[in-house]
């Protein structure tokens, strides 16, 4: 089993895309790792991590020669928790890790224009890979938006995606982007239905007068009138549906193939075939000279129609971003030389006085240093009820002062507050691309072209076996095909139904920062949680005191000389109880914290020792004299402490963690969901049963060492589990990263905590039920939506060829492909969008 206690060594690959791939990395691996199993791969961030003391410079030269270039990288393989927590150094508690680097962030991000389908993303991620220095690239279909990993280089990046035939621009405030993106999203939304309006109307009209009032077929009559009507709707196809052909240039000349390519050539080959009847009629037989003018001016009305539709519900999956955006108040009342100025939130800055009436959304992070109040952190944290609030007390922008009038002092501001934080991380998810999505980006190689080869194969067997006229029927299906086989609801199946869910997990409280933690979280089978802090309040109080000699009030003031030197809670605690008794401190020098095991001191020139029984029993120490004392404390779900001077004991000390209030029933709905759990504690035996007994918990391990949690983990992995780690504390590092998915306990105002797979804002356990809950559902859209687009496009591909032959004539028309293409786009989106009514808490409403 891999040595999780040291540092695993991780690299960053390129080119890796599927399991295949992960297995060849392994076999180019057996020659330098005993165990290729225990080599992780990560497809979604192109990182492989290696096993404690494994040669990465080795590993990489070995991973190239497999065909995946490869580098060291000096980022940690661990992610680092909650560092509010990290100053654990009291009894049974464990060592504080070093925190680990922060992920490679997105060196640059781009905004891209002209991207329509699952090709075009493909197309667009392979020229950004394409610059040097670039690691990776992931393109969202869903929000115009290409993350660019490994480069910072603009210019080169911008002209890599405009060589491919799309536009992009470097998004420098995304704040303001988001503002600009959606002025660009209206008007874009008007143009369509502008330009639809216009297509339709010639579409229609020359229909109907084709049916009522003359004829489609060309006679020597009406020739001229033809020729007339094909330039006119030459002009409104180049007008209303110009951009299909320009992006379909651009990708032909750069050898790429599009949704505008099908597009281009389906109207473009309609157009042309009727204008050729309508110059030389005489050159074929009088039943193939009917025109299709009218069907290639509806076929892009009604794809411009469908654009439209799919744009105006696409807004509606960005809505959790937006609302993130809208809690930003715009202005601060700052006090400055005495006074009290109104100032754009800009400009306010770390150390301003900020004064907040009731009613007033709170600018930036600060604490508060005068009144008292009640803050609705709701919009944050998915708490319902305002939190009381006095001085001293942090409070985050974007809050609600619900009472009285505050005074507080700004700590973080512009992108360092809390919310800008939120805002970020929900972006980063929902840009995020999960396994599961990238079985569209590998048909989307191979889509269009295999398409348009369709097309031909089709136009033959048509053109030589089919019934006459040939050349029309020819003509009809490759047409059909091409504007069929669009692959736009395939490209938008997976985006869209990640950024809803991504989305609705915020609003719940849970921040997910990896996309392929979002698939991952549905098929949990096991929660393994930390207890303090985590099952229980972390604020522990002195629940009993029993001293051998002297009262208890001495023995208490005796400990908290020692544990002053310590912040961690169980220490506070014995200090506050000390406090209380009026007792004055005894004087304690040369303090020592021993992780995991209590601390120690001198005192009156003697060793004074509060820790666990183990530890002090392997310093020879006898404590079978409060064998009864300890049972009551353990029976009582608290932590005993021993205290001793020198060689003699001197009394124990019960320090208790109440249970979360809402812990027991957030258990229960993981247990409903079919999910085990087990809890992990530094604690002793009867003290962890109690707790496991009051919380629900299916098992329980007692007297955990830190390095043993990520043994735990790895050991469940093993014997088959999905494995879910829930910590708050930085020691619990290597459980989470050894976790498929790793739950970082945060605060509402500590939500910027790059730890884990997922960051909880409030301390209460329903946020893993809520966050697997939507996992669930948002896979379970996913599949929906990839199954929709595969059987539109499986069963609509060979309809359009005419494989119903002669049930209904040719079957479908151009006109019907088009509409049944748009209507495919439009109906991935809706299904995706269903998932913001989707409420955790109440299955089978998705």
């Amino acid at each position: 089993m891999t040595d999780l206690s040291q540092p695993r060594p991780q690299l960053t690959i390129s080119g890796a895309s599927c399991q295949g791939c992960a297995r060849k990395i392994r076999k180019a691996l057996a020659e330098l790792v005993a165990d290729p199993e225990q080599v992780t791969i990560d497809l979604e961030q192109q990182t492989v991590q290696l096993p404690a003391g494994t040669d990465p410079d080795a590993a990489a030269r070995l991973i190239t020669e497999a065909g995946y270039p490869a580098q060291r990288t000096s980022s940690s393989c661990c992610k680092a928790a909650n560092p509010v927590e990290s100053n654990k150094t009291s009894p049974e508690t464990e060592p504080a890790a070093e925190p680990a680097p922060q992920q490679e962030e997105v060196a640059l991000q781009l905004a891209v224009s002209g991207a329509t389908c699952a090709s075009c993303v493909r197309t667009i991620e392979q020229a950004l890979l394409a610059v040097p220095g670039v690691s990776q690239a992931r393109m969202n279909l869903a929000d115009g938006t290409a993350d660019v990993y490994g480069s910072d280089r603009t210019d080169a990046l911008v002209a890599a995606v405009e060589s491919a035939g799309y536009g992009a621009r470097p998004i420098e405030d995304p704040d303001r982007d988001d503002e600009r993106r959606q002025a660009e999203e209206r008007q874009r939304y008007r143009s369509l239905l502008a330009k639809m309006a216009v297509s339709l109307g010639l579409g229609l009209g020359l229909m109907i007068w084709g049916m009522g009032f003359g004829s489609m077929t060309i006679t020597a009559a009406n020739q001229t009138t033809w020729q007339l009507l094909g330039l006119t709707t030459l002009v409104v196809m180049l007008s209303t549906g110009g951009h299909y052909f320009t992006g379909a240039w651009k990708a032909f000349r750069h050898h790429n193939a599009n949704m505008d390519t099908l597009i281009a050539l389906g109207t473009g080959t309609a157009w042309l075939y009727s204008m050729a009847v309508a110059l030389v009629p005489e050159a074929l037989p009088m039943a193939a000279r009917h025109v299709y003018f009218e069907a290639s001016a509806m076929i892009i009305g009604l794809i411009n129609l469908g654009q439209a539709l799919e744009l105006r519900a696409k807004g509606k999956t960005s809505e959790a971003v937006r609302r993130l955006l809208d809690l930003r108040a715009r202005t601060a009342r700052v006090i400055r030389n005495g006074e009290e100025v109104d100032l754009p939130v800009e400009q306010v800055v770390v150390g301003d006085r900020i004064r907040v009436r009731p009613g007033e959304k709170l600018p930036v992070d600060g604490d508060i240093c005068e009144g008292q109040t009640r803050i609705d952190e709701s919009m944050l944290t998915g708490e319902p009820m305002p939190v009381s609030k006095t001085v001293g007390d942090t409070v985050a922008a974007g809050t609600l002062n619900t009472q009285g009038a505050i005074v507080y002092q700004a700590t973080r501001v512009g992108s360092d507050t809390a919310l800008a934080q939120i805002i970020r991380l929900v972006k980063k998810a929902q840009g995020a691309k999960p396994s599961i999505g990238r079985l569209a980006d590998r048909i989307s190689a191979v889509f269009v072209p295999t398409v348009m080869l369709i097309a031909v194969i089709s136009a033959l067997l048509w053109y030589n076996l089919g019934p006459e006229p040939a050349v029309v029927h020819m003509m009809v299906a490759a047409t059909t095909v091409l504007i069929i086989a669009c692959p736009c609801a395939l490209g938008l199946a997976t985006p869209m139904s990640v950024m809803v869910g991504v989305g609705k997990a915020a609003e719940y409280g849970a921040l997910i920062r990896q996309g392929e933690a979002l698939q991952t979280a549905g098929k949990l089978d096991l929660v393994i949680l930390d207890k303090t802090g985590t099952i229980t309040r972390g604020q522990p109080t002195v629940t009993h005191r029993h001293a051998l000699a002297g009262s208890d009030d001495e023995l208490l003031a005796l400990a908290a000389g020692l544990e002053r030197h310590s912040e961690h809670p169980l220490a506070q605690a014995i200090v506050q109880a000390a406090d209380n008794t009026g007792q004055r401190f005894a004087e304690v020098t040369d303090f020592e914290a021993l992780n995991g095991k209590g601390v120690a001191g001198r005192y009156q020139g003697q060793t004074l020792r509060l820790g666990n029984r183990r530890w002090l029993e392997q310093q020879g120490l006898d404590l079978s004299t409060l064998a009864d004392a300890e049972r009551d404390i353990s029976n009582d779900a608290g932590t005993p402490l021993f205290l001793t001077l020198a060689d003699q004991p001197l009394g124990v000390i019960g320090v208790a963690d109440a249970i979360k209030d809402d812990s027991a029933a957030a258990i229960r709905r993981l247990h409903d969901a079919g999910i085990q759990v087990m809890m992990v504690t530094g604690d002793v035996e009867s003290t962890a049963a109690a707790i496991a007994r009051s919380a629900g918990v299916d098992q329980y391990r007692a007297g955990v060492l830190p390095e043993d949690k990520a043994r735990i983990v790895e050991e469940m992995r093993s014997k088959g589990h999905r494995v879910a780690m829930v910590g708050d504390g930085i020691n619990d590092a290597p459980a989470l990263a050894a976790a498929d998915v790793g739950f970082a306990i945060g605060t509402g105002t500590d939500v910027a905590i790059e730890s884990a797979a997922v960051t909880l804002m409030r301390g209460s356990l329903h946020g893993v039920a809520d966050t697997i809950a939507i996992s669930r559902a948002t896979v379970r859209n996913i599949h929906q939506n990839l199954f929709g687009a595969f059987l539109y496009n499986t069963l609509g591909i060979p309809v359009a060829a005419g494989l119903l032959y002669p049930v209904w004539g040719i079957l479908m028309s151009p006109i019907l492909a088009g509409a049944a293409m748009s209507l495919s786009s439009v109906t991935v989106v809706t299904n995706a969008n269903r998932l913001r009514l989707f409420r955790p808490g109440k299955p089978g409403r998705n």
